[in-house]
Parts: C-alpha cells; sequence; structure tokens
C-alpha cells in the first residue's frame, strides 16, 4: 500500500514580486536603522546587528524559496527571519528617525506582513518547494 501524499508533487511557490518589494525594502531600513540605532550604545552590537540582519539570511534559506540555497533550514526558520528583519526595522525606525519616517516603515512593515501570507503558508507546508 502506498501514501497517496508521497505521490501528489510538492506544492508551488506563490507568485510574490509585490511581497518581495516591500519585503526587500523592509530589509533595508532595517539594515540601516538598526546599526544606527545601536551604534550610540556600543559599535560592537551595530556590527553585530549587520551580521545577524544580513549575514543568517544569506546563509540560511528553504530550498525553492531561493536559487541558491547555502544551509538549508526549514519554511518556519525562514518566516522567523523575515519576522526578526520586521521587528528590526519598525523598532530601530522609532528609536532613531522622526515620527513621520517611523510611522512610513511601520504602515510598510504591516503591508509587508499582509503580502507575505500566501509565501508563509507555502513555507510551513509540509515539503515547500520539494
Amino acid at each position: 500500500m502506498t501514501d497517496a501524499t508521497a505521490l501528489e508533487p510538492a506544492p508551488e511557490r506563490p507568485e510574490d514580486r509585490a511581497a518581495s518589494v516591500l519585503r526587500f525594502a523592509t530589509e533595508l531600513i532595517a539594515w540601516v536603522a538598526t546599526p544606527w540605532a545601536l551604534a550610540g550604545r556600543s559599535w560592537l552590537l551595530a556590527a553585530v546587528s549587520v551580521v545577524v540582519l544580513i549575514g543568517l539570511p544569506t546563509l540560511l534559506s528553504t530550498p525553492g524559496d531561493k536559487n541558491n540555497v547555502i544551509i538549508a533550514v526549514p519554511g518556519w526558520a525562514t518566516v522567523l527571519l523575515v519576522l526578526l528583519q520586521l521587528a528590526a526595522a519598525v523598532t530601530a525606525s522609532w528609536v532613531v528617525w522622526p515620527v513621520w519616517a517611523a510611522v512610513c516603515v511601520s504602515v510598510l512593515a504591516a503591508a509587508t506582513l499582509v503580502t507575505e501570507r500566501r509565501r508563509w503558508r507555502w513555507l510551513v507546508s509540509p515539503c515547500p518547494g520539494g
């Protein structure tokens, strides 16, 4: 007897061009604002934040989500990395930038959360990317 689910093809990654643009914009903000916010406390913390916010997502990715996977991680780990970027962008923007800019970053992060839902559902599915 065979398992019917083993014969089904893996679900395809959803089209997320708009989500990717919003996610990347938020990541850029996190990469700039977080070390800026931490530099007043410690240059070491600022440097570590860059390594964490840029290095981890570069090294760790879910197969099928990116073309080049250096270290494969499950989908939930990719979701957590995106949430880390969003939290860093929002928190740091409120610390270092004027209120109007922090509000804009918060709205951008909220829009990113909404547009990422399909991708995240795919990422936490039993076998994203095959």
